[in-house]
């Protein structure tokens, strides 16, 4: 399921990625590291949230920004 962003929302969830998401390390996802260094698909994203760990484990931890974004989805 692909969570919708507006701009706003975009930024601080590209902030968020950066601050708080453990596999997001010097701008790179350690789950899809394959043995070459692969970009966090939220610090290119501008239009969605696309990675399922950082909906279900991250997201929640800011709670108005994550409610926020359900209701916008109609969640």
């Amino acid at each position: 399921m692909i969570l919708k962003l507006n701009s706003k929302q975009s930024a601080k969830v590209r902030r968020l990625a950066r601050r708080e998401c453990c596999n997001c390390v010097d701008g790179n996802c350690l789950l899809l590291d394959g043995g070459e260094p692969c970009r966090c698909v939220q610090l290119i994203s501008h239009y969605g949230i696309y990675c399922n760990y950082f909906r279900k484990a991250v997201l929640p931890a800011e709670k108005e920004l994550y409610e926020e974004i359900l209701q916008q989805n109609n969640l």
